[in-house]
């Protein structure tokens, strides 16, 4: 997974599917809080999935930044290059 597409594509898969999303909700701009519902508890389980996926560890504190589903496709494939 390197592309904004590629990640954006997986991760929206991860989150339907983890958090009973429809997959047409998860958009970049979408606020992970107040549009899509993911609490704190959730965001952690999400970051233990990608962590499974990309095979390297994401710092927590880089992830709490996190607001928009931009900002999680941002920070994953920043670590995916690393």
């Amino acid at each position: 997974m390197k592309t904004q597409e590629e990640v954006f594509t997986t991760l929206r898969q991860i989150m339907a599917e983890m958090f009973e999303l429809a997959p047409e909700d998860i958009v970049l701009e979408a606020n992970l809080g107040r549009d899509l519902d993911i609490d704190s508890i959730d965001a952690v389980d999400l970051m233990v999935r990608l962590r499974e996926i990309t095979g390297k560890r994401i710092n927590p504190d880089d992830f709490k930044n996190a607001r928009t589903v931009q900002d999680v496709v941002d920070t994953v494939v920043r670590i995916s290059l690393s």
